[in-house]
């Protein structure tokens, strides 16, 4: 008898390629300077030619763009600014067409305060609704309760005169936080899970999950010991009582077997910060909780190094009733890694092992849109700036807009984007390495990056196998995975100068980018070969 192959049972998103969208900027049909669901839709068909198994639409629900979707006003609603709930459909339907699956941001954590739930919660202390926020009493001084402060700089609370009481937000005052320690706010959130689950939609990606439960005592946070710069005075803080309750995966397994009624589906837990290894884990243990979480150990990297990449592979093993990790070397929130760990001189070989790698890490592969085409981060100026937080906080971070801005389909002034007037600006040197332009020729990231996505699904060992880091020079990474009856040793140089590595020689090589001499591979370069 013939055991059955355990990788080919393995669901579609284990090892999938899922493909970020940020709808605002990557297509706009109607010319307004703001992408839309119908532009999106006439563009997967890009999306499904670079290989990918899915895509994951940003936020589009209908919200006053406090924070550009992310501050929800309403859960089952599509904001005008990106079409109608029949575009969506539309896009959804087009979509599975094209075989990709759909992916979509669910905010559990906090909403708009323009939202009816919190527009009735601030009427009174004992309506329908009162407890559905976090409120609390001032101190006798009629200060905060406590020292908690928000990701976008100062306290995370905020005085609501008709109640005589502060609110909770983690973000901008106009997200205020949802108590989803109480049960009728949670079976709300259910109810929205299922309206979009029985849209067709494949999968969510949970936003800022760990922020969606608090310490009832509103107990202070302790101080961070660590001396280093910081720009926030979030980044002051052990954020261990404000968020990650230990209420929090009992929640999540309400979570799961919502999704356990739907066939094919799959949850993304979105988890960052200094205890992000340890609640991802928490979040994806075992059969009763998220399929997989959305790892922040690149995203957060000053540089991609071998220390980095050996740390975050040993932090998931594989190990039994271990969850399923996700990478991501960019998003929406983070600064293009092409420009966040390399100079211009140096990154047009290395964003391409940079991609090789991502391809061939354990877990799945999320794509930020650009990043396909290598884009460095766009320069945009003070006056034109839109991020809450890059206008907080300017000089000392730029913000998120330089990863935002409208993605480059030709090189004509507009970017073939589809307004003259963009929401923000284009930055010119994004136009050279337009879509038109690096799909007539063969030798383009984009097509180097349709080539690694190819790679990862011809090989099991690649797409849902085993990893183990492999024994060789440590200015190298190198790691083994296996699975299918094969094993591939993957090596990858971001250093300036050649390394020796003897295990390489002979082998029959896989892929590569850059030189491999015998055992030697050169500076800036990787390869992936056979090892057994």
């Amino acid at each position: 008898m013939i055991a059955a192959d355990p990788y080919a049972a393995a669901p579609w998103w284990k090892g999938a390629v899922i493909y970020q969208l940020y709808p605002r900027s990557f297509a706009d049909s109607n010319g307004d300077g703001i992408g839309d669901l119908k532009g999106a839709t006439a563009r997967l068909d890009y999306v499904a030619s670079l290989g990918c198994d899915a895509v994951w639409v940003s936020p589009f629900f209908t919200s006053p763009m406090k924070d550009f979707g992310y501050d929800v006003a309403d859960y089952r609603g599509v904001d005008p600014i990106f079409g109608t709930l029949a575009d969506f459909d539309a896009l959804v339907a087009r979509a599975h067409a094209l075989g990709l699956k759909v992916m979509i941001d669910q905010v559990y954590s906090h909403t708009s305060d323009q939202h009816e739930w919190f527009v009735q919660s601030r009427t009174s202390r004992d309506n329908a609704r009162a407890d559905w926020y976090v409120w609390a009493d001032p101190k006798p001084d009629g200060s905060p309760p406590n020292n908690w402060q928000s990701v976008f700089g100062g306290p995370s609370w905020t005085w609501d005169a008709r109640r005589e009481q502060y609110y909770h937000h983690g973000f901008l005052k106009q997200q205020p936080q949802l108590n989803v320690h109480l049960p009728a706010v949670q079976d709300a959130l259910l109810d929205v899970a299922r309206f979009w689950l029985d849209r067709g939609v494949d999968g969510f990606r949970l936003d800022a999950l760990n922020f969606a439960m608090h310490d009832p005592e509103l107990t202070d946070n302790p101080p961070v010991a660590n001396p280093v710069k910081r720009t926030r005075p979030f980044d002051y803080q052990q954020h261990i009582r404000s968020q990650s309750h230990a209420g929090l995966p009992k929640f999540i397994e309400r979570i799961r077997a919502l999704f356990d009624e739907y066939s094919d589906r799959f949850t993304l837990a979105e988890v960052g910060g200094e205890q992000s290894a340890r609640e991802m884990k928490a979040f994806t243990a075992g059969e009763t909780h998220l399929n997989s979480a959305y790892g922040f150990d690149f995203l957060y990297a000053v540089a991609l190094t071998p220390e980095v990449v050996r740390a975050t592979i040993a932090e998931w093993p594989g190990g039994a009733g271990e969850g399923w990790p996700s990478w991501a070397f960019s998003n929406h929130d983070a600064p293009r890694f092409a420009s966040r760990w390399w100079s211009e001189e140096t990154r047009g070989t290395l964003v391409r092992v940079a991609l090789l790698l991502l391809a061939c890490l354990r877990g799945n592969v999320i794509l930020y849109q650009g990043e396909e085409l290598g884009l460095p981060q766009a320069d945009v100026p003070f006056e034109a700036l839109q991020d809450p937080e890059a206008l907080t906080n300017w000089p000392q971070t730029l913000g998120r807009d330089g990863a935002r801005t409208p993605l480059p389909w030709t090189g004509a002034a507009d970017g073939g984007f589809g307004s003259d007037e963009p929401w923000l600006p284009i930055d010119p040197k994004h136009l050279p390495m337009n879509i038109a332009a690096q799909e007539r020729d063969p030798g383009s990231i984009l097509n180097w990056t349709r080539r690694v996505i190819a790679l990862r699904h011809q090989h099991d060992a690649l797409r849902s196998g085993g990893i183990a880091l492999a024994d060789a020079d440590a200015r190298l990474i190198a790691f083994v995975r296996t699975g299918s009856g094969e094993a591939l040793l993957c090596l990858f140089n971001l250093g300036d100068t050649p390394i020796d590595a003897p295990i390489v020689a002979g082998r029959e090589v896989v892929e590569q980018v850059g030189e491999l001499a015998g055992s030697f591979i050169g500076a800036r370069s990787a390869v992936v070969v056979k090892w057994s």
